[in-house]
Formats: structure tokens, C-alpha cells, sequence
């Protein structure tokens, strides 16, 4: 069991650098030009949508996921909170995982500025 809990922590902590390394992208040169060194598609121009459209996605799902936090923590709008054993340890939760709600309409952000960026280019 604490193999498979070990596990799904690895695999989830890979995902989001992963994503965050994507993120990058939006406002990086290898975002609009993939690198010469990878493979097949290196030194091609990446088409505007392939990365507006994943981007936006996620930045919704993050919100999604994410902002009914503060709520939770306010006791605002029955926004179900796990119960912790003493204020602390929900104050210490707040400052942990209150930051997450930005992810998403930061992302969002930083998206419409790749958009921006990259409006006057055809779509392919």
C-alpha cells in the first residue's frame, strides 16, 4: 500500500512540473518555435491553437477545481472543508493551499497574452 501511495505522489508530482514546464511555453520562444533537437517536429512553427486550446482548458479546470477553496475555508456557500483537529492546523492548511487558486486565472492570463502575442499569425 504505501508503495502505490509513493507511487501516485511521484506520478502526480511529475504531472504538474510537467504542466508548469508547459506553462513556461506560453510566454517562452520554444512556444512558438519547437527546439531543433526534438524530433519531428523541431524548428517547426507550433500552430497558435495547439497551445490556446489545451491552455484554456486547463486554466478552466483549474478553476474549476481550485477556487471553491477560499469558500470552504470562509464556511461560505456549504462548501464542504475536511474538519481539522485544532485552528492551526487549518491555518497552516489556508497558507498551503490557499496560493492554488490563483493557478487557474493566472494561467487563464498568461494564455490571453500568448493569444495576444500570436494573433496576426495563421491558424494552421
Amino acid at each position: 500500500m504505501a508503495l502505490v501511495v509513493i507511487l501516485y505522489v511521484f506520478g502526480l508530482s511529475l504531472l504538474s512540473e510537467g504542466l508548469a514546464f508547459l506553462t513556461f511555453g506560453l510566454v517562452a520562444r520554444w512556444g512558438e518555435v519547437a527546439p531543433s533537437w526534438l524530433p519531428v517536429i523541431g524548428g517547426n512553427r507550433i500552430p497558435p491553437l495547439a497551445a490556446i486550446v489545451p491552455a484554456t482548458l486547463g486554466s478552466l479546470a483549474l478553476i474549476a477545481l481550485w477556487d471553491p477553496l477560499p469558500l470552504a475555508f470562509l464556511h461560505i456557500g456549504g462548501v464542504p472543508l475536511v474538519e481539522y483537529s485544532n485552528g492551526w492546523w487549518k491555518a497552516l492548511a489556508a497558507v498551503a493551499t490557499l496560493p492554488l487558486t490563483l493557478w487557474g486565472p493566472l494561467l487563464l492570463a498568461v494564455t490571453y497574452a500568448y493569444y495576444t502575442r500570436r494573433r496576426g499569425e495563421t491558424v494552421a
